[in-house]
């Protein structure tokens, strides 16, 4: 059974910084691309980052590419968002996700419960 485990949400101050994680059993980190999605309310869930399984290659969406990046511990079966220079629109409710490598939902079979990120202006 595959597990993802995310946290590091909560809420900051815009230009601030959060570090999400997402912790997951060993032969999934070693077996499926790792990715980030968020939803904001009343909005289709979105793209943010996604890492290939053996950190070869990443993948960042456009409009966090300057201020998000994307990392994997393997010895940790942690992967890790840093989100500097928060705005007000990143605030969303936050998954990790893991399956093929790209940047649609429906290429991922797995998914944590979300971590909130709140960002206030």
């Amino acid at each position: 059974q595959v597990q993802l485990v995310e946290s590091g949400g909560g809420l900051v101050q815009a230009g601030g910084s959060l570090r999400l994680s997402c912790t997951a059993s060993r032969r999934t980190f070693s077996t499926y691309a790792m990715g980030w999605f968020r939803q904001a309310p009343g909005k289709e869930r979105e793209f943010v980052a996604a890492i290939v399984w053996n950190g070869g290659g990443t993948s960042i969406a456009d409009s966090v590419k300057d201020r998000f990046t994307i990392s994997k511990d393997n010895a940790k079966n942690t992967v890790y968002l840093q989100m500097n220079r928060l705005k007000h629109e990143d605030t969303a409710l936050y998954y990790c996700a893991a399956g093929r490598f790209g940047n649609t939902p429906m290429w991922y079979d797995y998914w944590g419960q979300g971590t909130q990120v709140t960002v206030s202006s």
